[in-house]
């Protein structure tokens, strides 16, 4: 493993599979959901929809390195959010790829991966080993440059 690699902790004895629920796809009654969108994603969704960007995203900013934000229909859901399923799902976020879990740079230079408690995926399916972590933090630095 290389340096670059080790530089993250996660959440030890997770477990969690997916449920379809579509919480994390928009707003709840107690939270507002912020889909954050890094340029170069934008730009992949724009491509593979044949849509521009204004059609499903606003520019934002305070929210580095990320550009833009994911619209919302009437309902609060993500635009891209069908039924229970993304029709992007093979271009979705960084954001949507993590969830239930973040990643945020420590003072100590390490990245750190914490969760969420209200996703209903949690306590399911398998624990989650570091190779998983390991997936998504390399996925973060190869959108991240």
């Amino acid at each position: 493993m290389s340096k670059s690699e080790a530089n993250f902790v996660y959440p030890k004895n997770v477990r969690f599979q997916c449920t379809r629920c579509t919480l994390c796809c928009g707003d709840t009654e107690t939270r507002s959901r912020h889909i954050l969108i890094l340029r170069k994603e934008a730009e992949t969704i724009s491509e593979t929809t044949c849509k521009t960007i204004k059609a499903f995203a606003h520019q934002t900013r305070g929210h580095e390195p990320y550009v833009y934000e994911m619209k919302k229909n009437g309902n609060g859901k993500c635009v891209f959010l069908e039924g229970d399923a993304c029709s992007i799902y093979g271009s979705r976020p960084l954001i949507c790829q993590y969830y239930p879990f973040e990643l945020k740079s420590q003072e100590s230079g390490k990245c750190e991966f914490s969760l969420t408690t209200e996703c209903q995926g949690l306590a399911s399916g398998d624990v989650l080993k570091g190779s998983y972590f390991k997936a998504l933090f390399r996925i973060a630095r190869e959108r991240l440059g």
